[in-house]
Formats: C-alpha cells, structure tokens, sequence
C-alpha cells in the first residue's frame, strides 16, 4: 500500500514542500531514500517507541519511505510527526480520506509527546501558499505559525491526538490569533527609556540623528561615561516595525529557533548585542546546520559591538560586505543561502588600550603611537561605512545628581518618525531605498547638495581639521537627516555644522590633541 503525507524542509528563508511516500509490502527490510541526514534517519527508532508506548505498535513488514524531491537535503527532526502519521495510514490505523489537506511539522518524543521544532512560521507561509488546508505542529509553536491567515493551524500535544483527529474521532478547534492587535498592542511596551539618561545631551541628539537616518554609529568615550547604556536605549527611539518588516524579522528568528513559548510576531526592533570573542559563522551565519548569524538576527534592528577593538579584525571585516549589501550570501559545498540583513550598525569602544585618553578626572598613561596602533585595530574600510563618530566624556556629579529626568524616548521617537515619514515619501520610487543612509552618491547629489555657503564651510572643515575624502558623502548624508528633522528642505549651514562635528575619527590630528 502506497500513503503520502506531507511537510517541508527550510532552507534559509526558502521553505520546500516535501512529499513522504510510504510504501509496505510483505518483509523485514527498512528502507529511507531522500537525501536525509542523521537526524532524520534516526527517527524510525523514535517513531517506532513513540508509536509502542502509545499502543500503536507497527507489524514487521518491508517499508520503503522516500522523500520527495529526492535531491534535496533533509536536515533535522521535524520530519518525525509526518513520518509517523505516513506508517500508521499505510497499516490502516489512520484514515487516508483527507490525508492530503494537511502538512505536519513535530519531532517525536518516546512518551509520543510532539516536541518543537525550528521553521514553524515559513512553513506555515509555504503551507497557505501551496494551498492545504491546515497545518498540524507542536502546542510550543502554535503561536508563531497562528499568525498565518487563511491556514487552520491545530495545536496538538501528543501523536495520539493527531491520529483520533484525523480518523474524526475527537474534534480540535484551530488556533486563531488576532494578529494586527497584538503586534500593535506590543510596539511602545519598553523597558529602558532616555529619560533615565542624565546628562549626555550631545550623544542623546547623535543617536536621535542616526535613528532617523538610519545612520551606523559609534561611540567612544572612557569606561563608565554610558555608552553601552544608552546603545541598549537605542530601539526605543526607532520607528516602529511594519507588519511586513515584523513578519520578515520573525521568520528568522522562527529559523534560528530564538522564538519563546507563546510568541507570535516580534513587535519591536530587535537589539542584538554578541560578544566580541565571537566567531565568524556566530556572526554572519551558516555551520554544518546552516542557520542565521548574528547580522541577520538583528535584521530591521540594531547590532550593537561593545569594545569594538577587541573583536577579532577578520571577524570585524566580515561585516563591510554585509553593511553594503544588507545581505549575506554563504556558500559552501553542500549548500548556498541568503539571509537578509538591514540593521543600524552601532559600536563602542574606549580611545586608548588604557580607556581614559581625553577624560577630564584621569590621567592617560598612553603614547600617542600606542593611541594610533590601538586605533587601527578598526580598518579604514570599516569605519568608512559608520556615518556618526561621536565622542563621549563622564558626566558630571551635578549632572548625575539632579532629579529632573531627561527627555523621554517618546517625545525623541515622535521626530524620528516624522524625519522617516518625509525619507519615505522622498524615496518612494527608489526600490530598496528608506533612509537616507541608504542614498547612493547621485542621490546625494540630488537631495543633499548644500548651497554655497554650505560649500565654502565643508571646504574650510575639510582643511582645518584635516578630514578625510571619505568623510565628505558621510557629512552630507547625515546633514540631509539633520534637515529632515528639521522639516527644512534644504541643507543649510547649520545642518553641516552639526554633521561635521560627527565626524571625530576622521581629523587627521585626533590621537594627537
């Protein structure tokens, strides 16, 4: 007797439906074609003491399950529940009448409990897509995949469960999530605000600047002066994410298996934040398993280096591709992916090995050679793509001790979002351009050209404080910003004074002032 059953395999963002034919006959042999890996070779012994324990013992006969489409690879073990389920329908013990509406994902355990697993949301995607009817998973990832519309979506705890519902024996009702109420009911819920920021106004205002552009960022200051503080306040002045956006985003973190229980969409900017003894593949993805790096973690949000110097330099370099692109593309023998990757990139990092070059309370033991090779841990082609470079200093006991609370994150993320508003109508014809971080030279050209007044100061800016070519695109692109929050059209003076002082790392004399 021949039975299929039906679910997917996840590749990258790429979701394939995957047919598994089971076919017996009179034997003893057991056969599984398909190109499936350990995990899924495997699964016969847990199906078969799942399937024991729950009183659904299989007869010993000839079974020969194929995988479909043969030549790609199957990886993992959410192939246990549609495998199963493809066993018991061939031995007659489940109906076969609507075998075909469904797709299933579920690891088994031996209790014959269904155990989460990775993917659950682009497969359910795939699922509507291909047309079934509904889409069986694990109770753990109901959630996550309920917020697919147009796809009953059942939630089942046990493989006995699957096996009297398909037979009609007991009745389940679909998960229904009102998807727009929640993801909007989440958005402003944050736990750290700017209002708790004392002091620190000028890198308040860059970090303002660099979330309505979009802007890379980096600070560097002495240890204790904020900066990892106010870098983790960062997504709470962020516009708020798209359904589309927060749909693309949950997707991969459904991949990379970092969704909770109970979790639906993600409604807020994701803030990620690596170590910097990180390895490669951590940050930009893939592994034997390939799964989603760090960049793409922080799609649509914010990757935050702490002590940028310490990271290791050719882990360091591995992110300039990706800052340009805003994917990465990992190939390997057995595989190539694509991830995406659109996030505002923004590093900290003390100005000298000692931390306390230009701090007004401490001496700096520090040569200005020892200052420059400690600078150079971070290439030009680095910090080339980081529009803001902001200096930041202790702030001061009468700051620290005021009771007044600074300007909260709400008032901040009023701005930002109307400066994006005035980005997005700007860039409304311009395919995968939304900030003015994202603008190409012509557009510079075109929306960021400064008068002549403007010129004449960027030409006096760039020659006494010695700045380098590549700061000149860098300046104009965040003066259009300093505009855009200004609702000014035009760039005028003001708007590069600002822009040139975000600029420090490029004066050819910093490490020596």
């Amino acid at each position: 007797m021949l039975v299929k059953t039906y679910c997917a395999a996840v590749n990258g963002l790429e979701v394939t439906t995957v047919t598994v034919e089971v076919s017996i006959s009179k034997g003893v042999m057991y056969h599984l074609t398909g190109l499936a890996d350990t995990a899924v070779r495997e699964s016969r012994d847990r199906i078969v003491a799942a399937l024991k324990n729950n009183g659904l013992k299989l007869p010993v006969m000839e079974t020969t399950i194929n995988m479909a489409p043969a030549d790609l690879r199957k990886e993992g073990s959410g192939y246990d529940l549609p495998l199963a389920i493809g066993l018991l329908a061939a031995i007659g013990k489940v109906k076969t009448d609507n075998l075909s509406e469904y797709m299933f994902v579920g690891e088994l355990g031996l209790d014959g409990r269904i155990q989460p697993v990775r993917g659950a949301l682009p497969i359910a995607i795939r699922a509507r897509k291909e047309g079934f009817k509904g889409l069986i998973v694990p109770k753990y990832n109901v959630r996550e995949a309920a917020v697919v519309n147009k796809l009953k979506v059942y939630s089942m705890d046990n493989v006995l469960d699957v096996v009297r519902f398909l037979n009609g024996e007991e009745q389940f009702e679909p998960t229904i999530i009102d998807t727009r109420r929640e993801f909007y009911e989440q958005q402003s819920n944050f736990d750290l605000d700017f209002a708790d920021v004392r002091g620190q106004e000028s890198v308040k205002r860059a970090m303002e600047v660099a979330a309505a552009g979009g802007h890379n960022l980096i600070m560097i200051g002495p240890p204790g002066s904020g900066k990892s503080m106010m870098a983790k306040r960062l997504p709470s002045i962020l516009p708020p994410l798209s359904l589309a956006e927060s749909l693309e985003t949950t997707q991969i973190h459904s991949i990379a298996g970092k969704l909770g229980r109970n979790m639906s969409l993600i409604s807020q900017r994701p803030f990620r934040a690596p170590h910097h003894t990180i390895s490669q593949v951590a940050l930009v993805g893939g592994g034997s398993n390939p799964q989603p790096g760090e960049i793409s973690l922080a799609h649509n949000g914010v990757l935050f280096a702490d002590e940028l110097p310490e990271f290791n330099k050719s882990t360091l370099e591995l992110l300039r591709q990706p800052l340009e692109d805003r994917k990465i593309t990992i190939s390997r023998a057995k595989y190539t992916i694509e991830y995406p990757c659109s996030f505002m990139f923004v590093a900290s990092m003390n100005p000298c090995p000692c931390g306390y070059y230009n701090d007004p309370t401490h001496k700096c033991v520090c040569t200005p050679g020892q200052i420059q090779r400690y600078l150079n841990k971070i290439s030009g082609p680095l910090l080339d793509r980081i529009d803001i470079q902001i200096e930041i200093t202790p702030v001061p006991f009468n700051a620290i001790s005021r009771s007044t609370q600074g300007e909260s994150s709400a008032s901040i993320r009023e701005r930002v979002i109307r400066a994006r508003q005035i980005q997005e109508q700007r860039f409304s014809e311009c395919k995968g351009i939304h900030c003015n971080a994202q603008m190409t030279e012509r557009m510079i050209h075109q929306y960021a050209e400064p008068d002549a007044a403007g010129i004449e100061l960027l030409r006096t800016a760039m020659a006494r404080l010695n700045l380098s070519a590549r700061a000149y695109n860098r300046i104009l692109k965040v003066a259009r910003t300093i505009a855009d929050i200004d609702v000014s059209p035009d760039v005028l003076p003001q708007h590069l004074a600002e822009a040139i002082s975000y600029r420090n790392l490029d004066r050819g004399d910093w490490a020596e002032r």
